[in-house]
């Protein structure tokens, strides 16, 4: 059963982290927005989502432990494809005579898209807790 928690945990996790990852990326795209020569960057987060859940579940983010300075410490391990996301250019719609490829209204809709997606993310995680509460209080 702890299995059952820990997997369905991971998962919020992961799309959690990744959004989080990916609202930063968009924030330095919106702000190098009057930049020279700026390249907009973005992730897939599908496909970045898939790749973390994966090394997860093979096992590849415990390949790499952290270290262990005292006898009382304990083992943990680093996570996996969260650390590096493959970061991508943007492809811009329309040219820019300063070679800056941030384009502000598709910056915003991503922005916003995914900040509605980790809130809902967010939310998903309290219900899934408060529902775990109401069966463990129900079971006394």
């Amino acid at each position: 059963m702890l299995d059952q928690l820990n997997a369905s945990f991971n998962f919020m996790q992961q799309s959690l982290s990744l959004h989080a990852q990916r609202q930063e990326v968009l924030s330095a795209n919106i702000a190098n927005a009057d930049t020279p020569n700026y390249k907009a960057r973005d992730f897939d987060f599908s496909s970045q989502l898939d790749a973390a859940l994966q090394d997860s579940q093979a096992g590849m983010s415990s390949a790499r432990t952290l270290a262990v300075t005292s006898p009382g410490h304990m083992a943990g391990a680093a996570s996996g494809a969260l650390d590096d996301p493959q970061l991508g250019y943007r492809i811009p719609a329309q040219s820019s005579l300063d070679g800056n490829t941030v384009d502000m209204d598709m910056e915003r809709v991503n922005f916003a898209e995914n900040s509605l997606h980790y809130q809902a993310d967010l939310q998903m995680i309290t219900n899934h807790i408060q529902s775990m509460t109401t069966v463990m209080r129900g079971s006394e």
